[in-house]
This record gives structure tokens, C-alpha cells and sequence, in this order.
């Protein structure tokens, strides 16, 4: 399977671009969590990343700000939506890297996550 991009190791931001079933590239700024050759993101369930991402798996990550401005190069990757007995893991992984993403209050409603691995 092939590894992280070296490019994303460490960063803060990526960029995650899903595609509209009418093939348009919608790229949102997301955290993410690292282990071994795969990215996390929490989200929720009731956002558009979510439901494109069951209609097409096929995502694009890149190197990002914080305001979603892409700042190095774009990657081919697969997205799938993690089952809730994975949640746990995926939740370690972010939180290990964001202490923000500690605070309860703030992800009360998160109820998703994604796993992201490279082609």
C-alpha cells in the first residue's frame, strides 16, 4: 500500500477535495490525523463532503492554509467513511496532533470520520 506523501507528514492543514456527481472539484480545509500510511478527518455526517464521498471515493489531498489556499502539490487518494467501532482510533490520531480538538464542546456534534489512503 502506498505510504503518506512526505509533502503532508507533520502539517497542519490538508486540503480534501471531493467531486459532485457532475464531476466539479469542491476542496475543503480539514485537520487530519496521521498514522502510518493513513489520514483521518472528523466531520459530520450531515455535510456535502460526506455524501459525496459515498457517491465517489476518488478524493484529492494537498498541502493547505487554513483558509483552504493550496499551497503544494495535489495527490490521488480513497476516502471511506469508518464505521463507529473505528471511530476510537481515528479520534486518538486527531487528537494526538490538535489540542483544540480536545474540547468536547467545541466536536459535540462530530459524528464522522473518513480514513484517506493513497494510490
Amino acid at each position: 500500500m502506498p505510504e503518506t506523501p512526505s509533502a503532508l507528514r507533520g502539517q497542519k492543514y490538508i486540503s480534501l477535495g471531493t467531486f459532485r456527481k457532475t464531476g466539479a472539484k469542491v476542496a475543503t480545509p480539514v485537520w487530519f490525523g496521521e498514522d502510518g500510511n493513513k489520514l483521518y478527518v472528523m466531520t459530520r455526517s450531515d455535510m456535502g463532503k460526506v455524501k459525496r464521498i459515498r457517491n465517489n471515493p476518488h478524493v484529492t489531498v494537498a498541502l493547505c492554509t487554513a483558509r483552504g489556499k493550496i499551497i503544494g502539490p495535489e495527490f490521488p487518494a480513497q476516502a471511506r467513511i469508518l464505521s463507529p467501532e473505528d471511530h476510537s482510533h481515528a479520534r486518538q490520531t486527531i487528537n494526538r496532533k490538535y489540542w483544540l480538538a480536545r474540547l468536547p464542546l467545541i466536536w459535540y456534534r462530530t459524528d464522522t470520520y473518513l480514513e484517506i489512503s493513497f494510490q
